[in-house]
C-alpha cells in the first residue's frame, strides 16, 4: 500500500470515528485529494473492520462506525422506556417506510383509519421521519419519508434493506385483521418481483420540494401544535 493511500484511509478513518452522523461518501471526499477514489478507500476501511469490535457499515447511503452486531448482545443496557410506540405509530410508520414519499391522506387510506394528531409528532420527535416536500396536488399536502436515524436504529442499510412480506408475516406484523394488512397486499407484489412499487406520481425535483408553501402551513398541522 503507498504512503498517501495509507494516509488517505487514515484520514477518513479519524473523521468517521469522530463524526456523530452517518458521512455520504461525497462530504468524506471533501477532506481528502481531488484523486481520490473514495468508494475504494471506503470499502477496504469496511473491509479492514469486519471482524472488529466495531465494523464500518453502510446506511441509507452514508457511512457511520458501528458496535458488531454479534456483540450486540453482550453490550445491552435496560432502561425505562418512557414512552412506547403506539401501535398506530408502528403501523404508520410502517406505510411511510414502504410506501415513502407518502402524504398524510394516504397514510389514512391505507390504515383505513383516521390519523391522530400526534402520531406523526412521535414519529417526528424520535427522529424517524421528516418531510420530503409538497405533492403538485390541490393543497399541496406534505409527504413523508423515512430518515437516516430510522435505517441506522433498526440495522438497515436503506429502503431495499426493509424486511419482505414473507418476514413481516413471519414476524406476526401482518395477520389479518390488522391495520397493517392493506400495506401487506400492496407490498407483496413488489417483494415477488424484487421491484418498488410503481409512484402514484411524478416524484418532485428539487425545485419544487418546497415550492412556493412553507412546510409549516401545510394543512396538516394541528390546532396549536406541530404537523401532526
Amino acid at each position: 500500500m503507498s504512503a498517501g493511500r495509507h494516509d488517505a484511509l487514515r484520514i477518513l478513518e479519524a473523521i468517521l470515528f469522530a463524526s456523530t452522523e452517518p458521512m455520504t461518501e461525497a462530504a468524506l471526499a471533501g477532506h481528502l485529494e481531488s484523486d481520490a477514489d473514495i468508494a475504494s478507500l471506503v470499502e477496504d476501511l469496511a473491509r479492514h473492520y469486519a471482524n472488529r469490535g466495531v465494523n464500518l457499515v453502510r446506511r441509507d447511503g452514508k457511512w457511520a462506525f458501528r458496535t458488531a452486531e454479534d456483540l450486540a448482545g453482550r453490550l445491552q443496557i435496560e432502561v425505562p422506556v418512557i414512552r412506547k410506540l403506539s401501535r398506530a405509530g408502528v403501523e404508520t410508520l410502517a406505510i411511510i417506510a414502504y410506501h415513502q414519499p407518502v402524504t398524510r391522506a394516504e397514510i389514512e387510506e391505507i390504515r383505513g383509519v383516521e390519523l391522530s394528531r400526534g402520531t406523526l409528532d412521535t414519529l417526528l420527535e424520535l427522529g424517524w421521519i421528516q418531510p420530503k416536500g409538497r405533492r403538485r396536488t390541490p393543497g399541496r399536502p406534505v409527504t413523508w419519508v423515512a430518515t437516516t436515524a430510522f435505517y441506522d436504529h433498526f440495522g438497515l442499510e436503506g429502503r431495499e434493506s426493509l424486511p419482505g412480506i414473507e418476514e413481516l408475516r413471519a414476524a406476526g406484523l401482518l395477520e389479518v385483521g390488522t391495520g397493517l394488512s392493506p400495506l401487506a397486499a400492496q407490498a407483496a407484489g413488489a417483494t415477488a418481483s424484487g421491484e418498488e412499487e410503481a409512484p402514484r406520481e411524478e416524484p418532485l425535483d428539487e425545485e419544487a420540494l418546497v415550492g412556493d408553501l412553507p412546510l409549516e402551513e401545510t394543512d396538516d398541522r394541528p390546532e396549536g401544535g406541530t404537523t401532526g
